[in-house]
């Protein structure tokens, strides 16, 4: 995976975000992308560890260390410099592609363009004290 060479999968995406955060361990990681993205992004496992092997591979993560719980291991993983600044610029470009839509009303809808602030807190899965909570 190159740095910074696109979008990212919706999955990748939310992996980033939930260790913008601070370092998880993969459950951890699992449940937080689930919060972020209000139960849209489910990962199984194999997907999950796929992704984070990429995402080491490619520098964007690493990781911060390892314990053994109940005779098991469990890998904390972190951001590096490189997957903060990804998943930064992901959430700009996807800022930037949602205001060409959220900029201007639309036609016959009782829309409310949202100001930057909001929008990228939305991207990142996060919603704002004053919006409504999905029903």
């Amino acid at each position: 995976m190159a740095k910074g060479s696109g979008p990212v999968s919706e999955s990748t995406y939310f992996i980033l975000a939930a260790l913008l955060d601070g370092p998880l361990h993969g459950h951890g990681i699992i449940k937080h992308v689930l919060g972020l993205s209000e139960g849209r992004v489910k990962l199984p496992v194999g997907t999950l560890y796929g992704a984070l092997d990429r995402l080491a591979g490619g520098g964007l993560i690493a990781v911060e260390r390892e314990e053994v719980v109940d005779g098991r291991p469990r890998r904390y993983f972190r951001l590096t410099d490189d997957g903060t600044r990804l998943v930064l610029t992901e959430a700009e470009r996807m800022r930037q592609a949602a205001s060409v839509v959220t900029g201007r009303a639309l036609p016959g809808s009782a829309f409310v363009p949202l100001t930057s602030r909001a929008a990228v807190g939305l991207a990142l899965g996060r919603r704002a004290a004053w919006w409504p909570a999905p029903t």
